[in-house]
C-alpha cells in the first residue's frame, strides 16, 4: 500500500466508456480512488452502489470518485448499466495501477491461497499526494466512512 504523503503514480487507464483518464490529471480537485476485486460480485457491488448513492455528497465536498479493478471496459459498462452506477470505473486489465498502488497481494479465502486485489481506498489531495489510505476496507460501509473523512 502506498503511504500518506506519497505522490500517486502517473498512469492512464480507460473508463467504462472507453475514454482515457490520466490519474495525475486530477490537480486542483481531491480524488478518492477505491480498488476492488471484480464487477458484479456481492461486496464490490455494495461498495460501488454506495459510492454512487453518495456521489452528490462527494461532489459537494469537491471530491471526484473513481473505482479501479482489473475488469475490462465492457465489463465495467455492463456493471454501470446493470447497477445504475454514477462513479467513474477504470479498467486495469494489465494491473498497472493495481501494481503501482501496491494493492495486488496474496489473499486467503476459505483456506485457499491466491493472488488478488486487496480492497483499498485512497484519498488524494489537489496536488496528487495521498492524504488518506486504508487497506482494511469493509465494502458495505466504505463510502459512508469516506464521506466522513473528506
Amino acid at each position: 500500500m502506498l503511504k500518506i504523503g506519497e505522490k500517486i503514480p502517473a498512469i492512464t487507464l480507460p473508463d467504462q466508456n472507453g475514454n482515457t483518464v490520466d490519474l495525475t490529471d486530477i490537480k486542483g480537485q481531491k480524488t478518492l480512488i477505491f480498488f476492488y476485486s471484480k464487477d458484479n460480485t456481492s461486496g464490490c457491488t455494495k461498495q460501488a452502489t454506495a459510492y454512487s448513492e453518495l456521489c452528490g455528497e462527494f461532489a459537494k465536498k469537491g471530491v471526484r470518485v473513481i473505482g479501479i479493478s482489473k475488469d475490462s471496459v465492457a465489463s465495467h459498462k455492463k456493471f454501470e448499466q446493470a447497477k445504475g452506477l454514477k462513479v467513474t470505473l477504470l479498467s486495469d486489465t494489465e494491473k498497472e495501477a493495481i501494481t503501482a498502488f501496491d494493492v495486488w497481494h496474496e489473499k486467503k479465502l476459505y483456506g485457499k491461497v491466491s493472488m488478488g486485489v486487496v480492497r483499498t481506498t485512497y484519498l488524494i489531495d489537489e496536488n496528487g499526494k495521498i492524504i488518506f489510505a486504508n487497506d482494511k476496507v469493509k465494502a458495505a460501509s466504505d463510502a459512508e466512512t469516506m464521506i466522513g473523512v473528506v
